[in-house]
């Protein structure tokens, strides 16, 4: 498949291995270098064919599957374009085997391209792997969020763990810094969430409980450092469900913004905490356990505390930031 040419249109066979996939995704595997603008461009146009007939991007591929592809330009031609990096960035493996790989994804880094952003991590991870037949996201992280993320190598896999998330049999659990005084050692929320868009276009998620989608979040509390200004609260979150932004939205409805939260947090705190040397957002995947997708055993992966934010807890811990009041 990589001797697709700009100026003739392919007909490519779909196998066992691609059957299941999106449209979409198959296309951005099999057109490396090619923006995922016009990928999508030609999905909505109708030159992408499966089986003669116009598809949506988000269909489902079934093995003898006939796939045409148009004319398409790579992105060293879109001139103006981002282009990926030169070299593939060397993501940090937690963990790999013949069926998933478990990456420590640094903050900052999208799981995947979009947004204006021509790579993200399963790009990369692709990039440096070209022979890989097969690897695709297990579930995603937030581009600001660190810690382990998951991509199956195998098809097999990534449905097995497509159940185990649907099923909550996946133990997922994150590391917060909050500003206030968290009292409970340990707290259950169930807050229903829903979806919405924003008079300028920018999408978010709110508490709605007519027509919202539960959403279980348990808290344990870790540390509390009462004596700085205000009082911040280090958390364990233990995620039951696996909404949009839901441990960001239920601890803004609770009162105990998360630090450095952009789109629900306490704004002018976030310019003092940047001050303190904390210029990103506390939310770390710290731990996940899981059964193994394709064996009988269980698997447990923990994602070591970013330096960055090890050294501003660090700084708490020596009394170092105690104003770090709006």
């Amino acid at each position: 498949m990589n001797d697709l040419r700009k100026d003739v249109a392919r007909h490519l066979a779909i196998d066992e291995a691609a059957a299941g996939q999106r449209v979409d995704n198959f296309l951005l595997r099999v057109l490396k270098g090619v923006p995922k603008s016009h990928i999508y461009r030609i999905l909505r146009s109708g030159e992408v064919r499966v089986n003669r007939r116009r598809v949506r991007p988000d269909a489902r591929l079934a093995a003898g599957d006939d796939v045409r592809v148009p004319p398409v330009r790579t992105a060293t031609e879109d001139r103006g374009r981002q282009r990926g990096p030169s070299r593939p960035l060397a993501l940090p493996i937690l963990y790999e085997d013949d069926a998933l790989i478990a990456i420590d994804k640094p903050a900052g880094l999208a799981v995947h391209g979009g947004s204006g952003l021509a790579f993200g991590a399963i790009e990369q991870l692709r990039a440096a792997r070209p022979q890989a037949p097969f690897l695709e996201l297990a579930h995603r992280l937030d581009r600001d969020t660190s810690g382990v993320l998951l991509v199956a190598k195998k098809r097999a896999a990534l449905l097995a763990l497509h159940r185990s998330f649907r099923e909550s049999g996946i133990d997922k659990r994150y590391l917060v810094l909050v500003a206030g005084r968290w009292r409970d050692a340990l707290r259950k929320v169930e807050l229903p969430l829903a979806k919405f868009v924003t008079g300028a276009g920018e999408r978010r998620v709110r508490i709605e409980r007519e027509g919202g989608k539960m959403a279980r979040t348990v808290f344990r509390r870790r540390r509390v450092w009462g004596e700085a200004a205000p009082p911040m609260s280090l958390l364990e979150a233990e995620l039951h469900t696996g909404r949009t932004h839901q441990i960001r939205v239920h601890l803004a409805h609770l009162g105990f913004p998360l630090a450095g939260d952009d789109k629900y947090g306490d704004f002018a705190w976030n310019k003092a905490l940047a001050k303190q040397g904390l210029k990103r957002m506390f939310l770390h995947a710290w731990r996940l356990s899981l059964p193994h997708p394709t064996e009988p055993r269980r698997l447990d992966f923990e994602s070591p505390l970013p330096a960055d934010l090890a050294s501003f807890l660090a700084a708490l811990d020596a009394g170092a930031i105690r104003d770090a009041a709006a």
